[in-house]
């Protein structure tokens, strides 16, 4: 969980996910609860003397990120310069709990359907384990994605952000600056602005969040009875915390294999 990036202190924990020192995390609710990030491995100094990272030439442009090697070996993602914007994509994770069916928007977030199916098809995904799950009243999500299971592990590149534009405030925030992340969400975790790599989470219950993750797509009624008896099971206890909200599933899940469906 070291890789949760605990958003600088609990006060961000309660509303954002962020990614490790290059995936991203979730943060803990607090007064300006906010993150679901994917830890950013600390971030090395790229010598000048090296060649610049590469970057995919489409409308994507997807970049290799040298100092946040990939956890798992993978190429870039393909980027034609005519992304597909169009039409939904199924896919499903195989977990030791039952299937979470997934339903990808390319309209709402092309780049990252791209990637994500990419990721899909170099069986990125396969026999990894969901760091994170949290259990706050405003932040209720399981995180996923990292093969290394630390929450600091990534793909080894990242892309631009495709934020939602029209979420309902949160009820639940007086400032005005969160907004609703409903049960039933698929999005992507992050470092920050602009950091997406493979880490994703996924929503169980209405969860308050500043609109700095991209929504991607939604999970199925089945996919969302799986994630129910996963969230039943709570947060695994540790020496320090015996009653946590955020950590790792006292029930460990695994993602077999990620499939995606056939055209039909």
């Amino acid at each position: 969980m070291r890789a949760l990036s605990r958003l600088a202190g609990v006060t961000v924990l309660a509303g954002a996910l962020v990614v490790g020192a290059s995936a991203t995390a979730l943060a803990a609710p607090g007064p300006s609860a906010d993150a679901v990030t994917a830890s950013a491995a600390s971030a090395a100094t790229v010598d000048t003397a090296t060649r610049p990272p590469r970057t995919t030439h489409g409308p994507c442009a997807y970049t290799q990120t040298p100092d946040e090697p990939a956890a798992r070996p993978v190429p870039l993602p393909p980027d034609p310069r005519r992304t597909p914007t169009r039409g939904s994509v199924r896919v499903t994770l195989a977990t030791n709990h039952g299937p979470i069916g997934l339903t990808l928007d390319r309209a709402a977030a092309p780049c990252t359907v791209q990637s994500f199916l990419h990721l899909v098809g170099k069986r990125f995904y396969d026999r990894t384990s969901c760091h994170r799950l949290t259990a706050y009243p405003t932040l209720s999500v399981l995180q996923c994605g990292d093969p290394s299971g630390t929450g600091e592990g990534g793909p080894g590149y990242r892309y631009r952000d495709e934020l939602p534009t029209d979420l309902p405030p949160a009820p639940t925030d007086p400032t005005g600056e969160r907004r609703v992340y409903a049960r039933g969400v698929l999005a992507m975790a992050n470092a920050g602005p602009d950091t997406n790599g493979s880490q994703f989470f996924l929503v169980y219950a209405n969860s308050a969040l500043r609109p700095n993750y991209t929504i991607f797509g939604e999970i199925d009624g089945a996919g969302l009875a799986t994630l129910d008896r996963i969230a039943a099971g709570g947060v695994a206890p540790t020496a320090e915390d015996p009653a946590p909200v955020d950590g790792a599933p006292a029930l460990p899940v695994d993602i077999r294999k990620a499939v995606r469906a056939h055209h039909h």
